[in-house]
């Protein structure tokens, strides 16, 4: 654990150098190489860093965690078309002032109706006017979305949720415009942000221009920003040293990566952080034999983790339950915890004897192996863990296969439950239980993965999210994750570390420490080339 406090000390460091400069320069393209074809430019209806990181610039939230802030918090929550908010004295009215004189990129004027439709349909208040909405269960909680004006729209909540304001600063947020269709989101989208959409092919790249009415006079810097799909991650890497690329993909740079780039280009920035991703192993509860508590025992109780952390991460990454553990986290569980979590006994040789007498009981052994395939998309940070976990398996009688398909169609078969197990990373736009509880583990959300489904369990949700006192909460968090480990909910692997570097003509950068998702606006990065 001391590692990952080094890494979140010097990435905190690092970002005191980042602080707006006083002789920016406009013009330029920004060119970074992405890992592969996202399936939509529809940050609303998709759920992979791989739409949010390209595409944040081409939108604003309400409220934006402070581009230039690590580490995101509530107290680093800015105002964006919001002006000003206020809770009302009961805290379950959120009421918003918002900007006037925006306009879309098509040219319409912002105003409350869009906030309105936009969060009418996210919640699904207002059902059928997106394909999807992987964070509908983030608002289950909001009761309506009165408007007062053109320039004024409440929250109205169920219930108390402090977090709820957090929610809607993240990378995920984005308002969208209520005078075009869903469908045009997943192909042209349009925002207020500070750069307009201009093409996306498919297995090519992304390009964005500057938005020259952007309601922050002076702002974007940069005139466009590019983003080259290189499906191969070495590739990519000799392309960011020999500076045809003037940054890598955000998180794609790891532990062993990060040694050759400072070998190879000593000049580059480098940011090493927690990413809040967790690399896990889903299971679908549905399918035979999996559908069997014992079956789903012997894997959560097979897992090796210190050896994948060794592998993949040189063991620098942070092995913990579901919650991001301290001191980057506020809300997971220190160390001598974890050790009492189901599957996370430090005796490896006793978790799998068990787990060996658990499949002889069901008929398996060293001459009948269960056969299944692990489930994965293709690229290196799910397949080559992947790999790992078939290997590990062997110990307890399975035979496996790494079946890795393309990103689009991942997430499709995912959202289906079109698999049997998986080898899965699951990434927190907040270090905040409200979001990952209800997102990756109530009854029905799109994003539950597993079909987990524990009623009882989600009252305990709603106690933590309504606590007020951070230790009262912590207690009920903890009890939540003792219980998700005990229903071998979605065994959590280790949570994972990522560099992003850049060259130093790239100005202004600042790198998020606890989350992927929400530091990509762009808005003030500038090149000194």
């Amino acid at each position: 654990m001391h590692r990952i406090y080094r890494l979140l000390l010097a990435a905190l460091a690092l970002s005191l150098t980042a602080l707006p400069a006083l002789a920016q320069k406009y013009g330029g393209v920004l060119i970074v190489p992405h890992i592969d074809t996202p399936p939509s430019p529809s940050i609303q209806e998709e759920a992979t860093a791989s739409v949010v990181i390209p595409f944040m610039p081409l939108f604003n939230n309400l409220v934006i965690f402070d581009q230039h802030e690590p580490q995101h918090r509530i107290e680093t929550i800015r105002p964006e078309l919001a002006t000003e908010w206020k809770w009302g004295e009961d805290g379950t009215t959120l009421t918003f002032m918002l900007r006037e004189g925006v306009k879309w990129h098509d040219g319409k004027p912002f105003t409350s109706a869009d906030v309105k439709c936009t969060w009418d349909m996210v919640s699904g208040l207002t059902p059928g006017k997106i394909r999807k909405s992987p964070r509908q269960s983030w608002f289950n909680n909001l009761k309506e979305i009165t408007v007062n004006g053109d320039f004024e729209v409440t929250f109205h909540l169920k219930r108390l949720q402090p977090s709820f304001l957090a929610l809607l600063a993240t990378g995920w947020s984005p308002v969208y415009p209520c005078h075009i269709p869903s469908a045009q989101m997943r192909t042209k989208p349009i925002g207020t942000g500070p750069f307009r959409f201009v093409e996306y092919r498919l297995n090519e790249g992304i390009r964005m221009e500057r938005n020259p009415d952007y309601w922050k006079k002076g702002l974007p810097y940069l005139d466009a920003i590019e983003y080259r799909i290189v499906s191969n991650r070495a590739t990519r890497m000799l392309g960011f040293i020999a500076g045809k690329f003037d940054m890598t993909y955000p998180t794609d740079v790891s532990v062993p990566l990060l040694k050759d780039i400072h070998k190879q280009s000593p000049d580059a920035i480098c940011v090493m952080r927690p990413t809040n991703v967790s690399t896990n192993l889903i299971i679908n509860r549905d399918v035979q034999p999996f559908n069997n508590p014992d079956i789903r025992r012997a894997l959560a109780l097979a897992l090796d983790r210190p050896a994948f952390n060794d592998i993949m991460n040189e063991g620098q990454a942070a092995i913990a339950g579901a919650m991001l553990p301290p001191p980057a986290g506020v809300w997971g569980m220190p160390p001598e915890e974890v050790k009492t979590l189901l599957g996370y006994d430090p005796d490896l040789n006793k978790r799998r004897d068990e787990a060996r007498t658990i499949m002889r009981g069901l008929g398996y052994g060293p001459d009948k192996h269960l056969k299944t395939k692990i489930f994965t998309r293709d690229i290196n940070g799910f397949r080559d863990p992947a790999t790992i976990l078939s290997d590990q398996l062997k110990e307890v009688y399975f035979e496996t296969e790494v079946e890795a398909v393309d990103t689009p169609l991942y997430y499709n078969r995912v959202f289906k439950k079109d698999y049997a197990i998986g080898l899965n990373l699951t990434g927190s736009s907040l270090d905040d239980p409200d979001q990952h509880f209800y997102e990756n583990y109530a009854c029905g959300s799109l994003r539950n993965y597993t079909n987990y489904c524990n009623p009882a369990l989600e009252k305990d949700f709603e106690r933590q999210s309504m606590e007020t006192d951070p230790a009262k909460r912590r207690a009920i968090v903890w009890d939540i994750e003792r219980k998700l480990a005990e229903d071998v909910a979605r065994p959590i692997i280790y949570h994972d570390v990522a560099a992003a570097c850049w060259h130093p003509w790239v100005k202004n950068v600042t790198i998020m420490v606890n989350s992927i998702y929400n530091g990509w606006r762009w808005e003030d990065v500038w090149l000194d080339k």
